[in-house]
């Protein structure tokens, strides 16, 4: 504790009485410090077991259907227009019922509403189609 003596002349000197900070300030900058260093160091690294070894030869190259939707919403297959959804569920079942199913790479145009490509999507998780790709994406990197 610090005292301070201020005179006045002739008065009686007041005594004012403070608090010295300063110990108060060096053991908190001491403790915080100390949990500084305490804590882990957090990395973000994903750690992964990964095959050793050769792989197996590609025995098939695989087939790619190309689902193109286009700033409309118009979806084509491999080129050709599809006139609905139910034409588009039709070639989706066809595709799922394959035992080794073809790879669907869906490339959506920049200007396309996002629900016109998340409507092919989930009809192709509805209907079994589990090998889909989107292509193109760099185009929405600007």
């Amino acid at each position: 504790m610090g005292m301070n003596i201020s005179t006045n002349g002739d008065q009686d000197p007041e005594v004012m009485v403070e608090i010295n900070t300063t110990p108060l300030i060096d053991v908190m900058l001491v403790l915080l410090i100390m949990l500084i260093i305490t804590i882990p160091i957090q990395t973000h690294a994903v750690k992964m077991n990964l095959p050793v070894g050769t792989p197996p030869p590609v025995v098939k190259v695989p087939t790619v259907v190309e689902i193109d939707v286009d700033f409309d919403g118009t979806i084509s297959w491999n080129g050709a227009p599809v006139a609905d959804l139910a034409v588009l569920d039709q070639h989706l079942k066809d595709v799922a019922a394959e035992a080794d199913q073809p790879e669907l790479h869906l490339r959506p145009n920049r200007l396309v509403p996002y629900r016109s490509v998340a409507a092919v999507m989930a009809a192709a998780q509805r209907l079994g189609a589990t090998k889909i790709a989107l292509v193109g994406n760099e185009q929405f990197m600007q």
